[in-house]
C-alpha cells in the first residue's frame, strides 16, 4: 500500500484531534475530487511498518490527547489496500484502547465485499458514497455532498 499524506496532529478529518493517513488508490475517480493526487495506487510513499508503528505511537502520545485514527484518501478499501487497511485497523483495536477509528469511502456500505465488511467491522464511523460535485454542499458536516452517508457503526458507549 502507498500513502500520499499523513498527519499525527488533525482536527479537521473527524471529531477532536486525530491521526490522519491518506491512502493512494481510489477507482471511482469523482469529478471535482480535491484529492485527486491519491487515485494512483503507486503515487506517494511505500506504507511500512514503521510508519504502522508511528501511528500506534501518536494515539497512544499522552501529551497530545488524540480520539483517533482517521483513514481517508484516495480509498482505504480499495482492493491494492485491504490488506495493510486491515492489519493498520486490526492494531489500534489492540494497541489504542480508547481510540476510535472513522473512515471515508468511495464504496457504497450496502454494497461491500466480504474482505471489505472484514474491515468495516472493526471501525466505528463510515462516510460513504462516491463526490457527486452536483450535489456538493460546503455546509455538510463530515461529508463533501449530500448523498453520502456518515454511519455511526458502533454504539457510542460500545466505541473504544
Amino acid at each position: 500500500m502507498f500513502y500520499h499524506q499523513y498527519y499525527p496532529i488533525d482536527v479537521v478529518n473527524g471529531p477532536g484531534t486525530r491521526c490522519t493517513l491518506f491512502v493512494s488508490g481510489c477507482e471511482h475517480q469523482c469529478r471535482g475530487c480535491y484529492n485527486q493526487s491519491t487515485w494512483r495506487v503507486d503515487s506517494g510513499h511505500l506504507f511500512t511498518t514503521e510508519m504502522a508503528d508511528r501511528i500506534i505511537a501518536d494515539l497512544n502520545d499522552e501529551a497530545i490527547k488524540r480520539r483517533g485514527l482517521t483513514l481517508s484518501g484516495g480509498d482505504p478499501l480499495h482492493p491494492a489496500n485491504q490488506a495493510e487497511v486491515l492489519a493498520l485497523v486490526k492494531r489500534v483495536r489492540a494497541e489504542c484502547p480508547g481510540k476510535d477509528i472513522w473512515m471515508w469511502t468511495g464504496y457504497l456500505l450496502a454494497e461491500l465485499s466480504p474482505r471489505q465488511q472484514e474491515i468495516v467491522a472493526l471501525i466505528d464511523v463510515l462516510i460513504d458514497g462516491k463526490f457527486e460535485q452536483g450535489l456538493a454542499d460546503p455546509s455538510l458536516v463530515w461529508r463533501g455532498s449530500s448523498n453520502q452517508i456518515v454511519h455511526y457503526l458502533r454504539p457510542e458507549q460500545d466505541r473504544v
